[in-house]
């Protein structure tokens, strides 16, 4: 029985195929006009209650099969008032008796306008309407797409929303491009109407002279009869369908049906129809004008809206002495709502509108998803699982022009060209220059050009490192966050890292937290390492050796460098290649005027140096690191233990990208050479 339910519109389809071809009964004709009109009608019931279009999808199909059935009953209809005299069936004479009322030419006119109407009036404006809607729709696609990812981004929905929300707008899409084209099969439905009438008098009136068994006026009079209720019975479901047609395609967004939002609508300015009221009052002055129909029906807008400003005055008291509040001021007169706009954006990042297309993902933008193998990776290297990121964009910036911000304050700027490939310099001699727009490569400072596709391939052969547009966003907004990681590390992250650690060890973790250590001062700690780009996935050592050493120490600082002693061999491999490291080292008479700098107070301890001795220090500093560049070697500071956390907080402010190691923090197989000294 299933099976056979399934394909019943096949079926149905085939046997509409079957009334061209066969022809058939009167009888049979009449029950098939029926059945067309009561669907037609169910049709324009359903788009005139339904609450989105998407609920009723089927509806282009169903258009081009309900435009076929009234083809085919055209077809048989007209074989059997050809072929039968001009008899066709009860439904076709009663209609046409009907309409024409004892006169043959004004029912012919009336019949006429009713053509008119049906193809100038309804079915040209629903066909306009359906081609602005699909046309506005696929516009505003993109913008719709961004939304759903910025929400995504923000972590307002989940993944599995995101997809049923973009498969939605897509749907959408879809079923405004088939409205587009669907709706001129309503338009060629009407015109085929129309000829159909010529043929039936024309044809009819021919046949009938032909046969000689009445006179002229006997048969036009019986084939127009024919012809005008053929033409009616096929045009009111035409008539209806072509209505929801354009009921459907001028929906727009609302919570209930058609009926239910007009009357809302319509009966939410009272005021208008007071002032009707009074102008069909004003109308009885008119001499000549029916007074009777102007006085009730005046009368009627007047008492209606009465009624409707008396029901809205008991809201309106609430507020005494005031104007009615617009809608923003209700929100906002809610205080709890007052306080969403306190909310701050933990990574956030404006865009021009050319980067768009790297965003939207129905344009091929893959940003999003290069965001999230981001979280990923960074999640794996460095222990932090990072916030979502807000994406927005901003018609200030320039078409290519991008901006991170971090906590709500703009950190970094860069600008890409969409088209062009960006080409670095890299480690290997360049063989010969290209021809480009020279820039700083907004990630790491370094000299690069921005080149045409048409001259990547040479560039990569000349030794230059190429890459695209969007790599270089998501590049540098990578390096941003690597940057700020210790910011963007909150309480909550650190209360979720230890719920995660409490799995697999619960003992350790309520053994130190908070019994060594406040969670304040573990946060601290953690954002010590992840500035200095330590990373923190090694929770277990991180409190095993807070452990070991909070007892003696409560200062973070300090707790934080026997933690970089503990990560000797993870710091070995950032840092270290091969079997020796070059350094530079710090004379002994440095390191003993920094020890004697060094202030302890109950609050933790600074280092207090004499302006000029701090600023010999730092100047010879910037010296041996100019000899290091010119030799292409990588910039590492090496201090004792004690030293290294002062030596990194006084010269940071100058230097703050520099690397600063302690020996306890080199494994010791490693072959330390000291290529120069800082000394004063």
């Amino acid at each position: 029985m299933k099976k056979i339910l399934n394909n019943v519109l096949a079926l149905f389809v085939l046997c509409i195929i079957f009334l061209i071809i066969i022809p058939l009964p009167p009888a049979l004709l009449d029950g098939m006009i029926i059945f067309n009109i009561s669907l037609s009608l169910v049709i324009m019931m359903i788009t005139m209650y339904t609450k989105d279009v998407l609920e009723f999808s089927a509806f282009p199909s169903l258009l081009l099969i309900t435009t076929l059935l009234r083809v085919g009953l055209n077809v048989s209809s007209t074989r059997l008032i050809l072929s039968n005299g001009g008899s066709a069936g009860k439904v076709i004479e009663t209609f046409g008796k009907v309409v024409i009322g004892g006169n043959a030419v004004i029912g012919l006119v009336i019949f006429v306008i009713i053509i008119v109407i049906q193809f100038i009036v309804i079915t040209k404006g629903a066909e306009r309407v359906s081609e602005v809607a699909a046309r506005f729709t696929l516009d505003a696609m993109p913008g719709k797409q961004m939304a759903i990812d910025a929400d995504l981004n923000a972590g307002l929905i989940d993944e599995k929303t995101a997809i049923e929300r973009r498969n939605k707008i897509q749907r959408g899409a879809d079923f405004y491009g088939a409205m587009d084209g669907a709706s001129k099969f309503v338009k060629g439905d009407a015109i085929v109407s129309i000829i159909v009438i010529f043929i039936n008098i024309i044809g009819g009136s021919i046949i009938g002279l032909m046969a000689g068994t009445a006179d002229i006026g006997t048969i036009l009079h019986t084939y127009t009869v024919a012809t005008v209720g053929d033409g009616l019975v096929s045009q009111l479901p035409a008539l209806m369908v072509s209505t929801a047609t354009g009921l459907i395609v001028t929906r727009a967004a609302s919570e209930s049906s058609l009926s239910v939002e007009l009357t809302r609508q319509l009966s939410g300015q009272p005021l208008v129809l007071t002032i009707a009221g009074i102008a069909l009052f004003v109308l009885c002055l008119v001499p000549g004008m029916p007074i009777a129909p102007l006085i009730v029906i005046g009368g009627l807008f007047l008492f209606i809206g009465y009624k409707l400003k008396n029901i809205e005055k008991p809201l309106e008291s609430e507020i005494p002495d005031m104007a009615a509040p617009s809608s923003e001021m209700d929100f906002y007169r809610n205080i709890d709502n007052v306080y969403s706009l306190l909310n701050v954006e933990q990574i956030e990042m404006e865009f021009g509108y050319s980067i768009v297309q790297f965003i939207d993902e129905s344009m091929g933008g893959s940003f999003v998803d290069r965001v999230v193998m981001f979280r990923k990776q960074f999640a794996t290297d460095f222990g932090m699982v990072i916030p979502s990121v807000r994406l927005r964009d901003n018609i200030q910036l320039s078409p290519g022009e991008y901006v991170i911000k971090i906590k709500g304050e703009e950190v970094a700027r860069g600008e890409v060209l969409t088209d062009h490939f960006l080409a670095m310099t890299s480690d290997n001699k360049i063989l010969q220059e290209v021809d480009g727009i020279d820039v700083i490569e907004p990630a790491f400072g370094t000299e690069a050009k921005w080149i045409t596709a048409q001259m990547k391939e040479d560039a990569e052969i000349y030794g230059y490192t190429v890459i695209d547009a969007l790599s270089v966003i998501i590049t540098h907004l990578s390096e941003t966050i690597k940057r700020y990681a210790n910011e963007l590390l909150s309480r909550q992250d650190v209360i979720q890292l230890l719920d995660n650690l409490k799995k697999t060890n619960k003992e350790l973790v309520e053994d130190i937290v908070p019994t060594v250590i406040p969670l304040g001062d573990l946060q601290k700690i953690l954002g010590n390492l992840l500035k200095e780009r330590l990373p923190v996935k090694d929770l277990v050592t991180i409190l095993e050796t807070i452990g070991d050493y909070g007892i003696v120490t409560k200062d973070t600082d300090m707790l934080t460098e026997y933690v970089r002693q503990a990560f000797k061999r993870t710091i070995t491999r950032m840092y270290v290649k091969g079997n020796k490291i070059n350094v530079i080292a710090l004379d002994p008479e440095v390191e003993k005027n920094i020890m004697s700098s060094i202030r302890k107070t109950e609050h933790g301890s600074y280092i207090a140096m004499e302006p000029a001795m701090m600023q010999k220090i730092v100047a010879s500093l910037i010296e041996e690191i100019k000899k290091m560049n010119s030799l292409n070697e990588e910039i590492i500071i090496l201090t004792s233990p004690v030293v290294r956390f002062y030596f990194k907080k006084m010269t940071e402010q100058f230097l703050p990208e520099i690397t600063v190691l302690s020996f306890n923090e080199i494994e010791s197989n490693i072959q330390i050479v000291a290529s120069s000294t800082v000394s004063v």
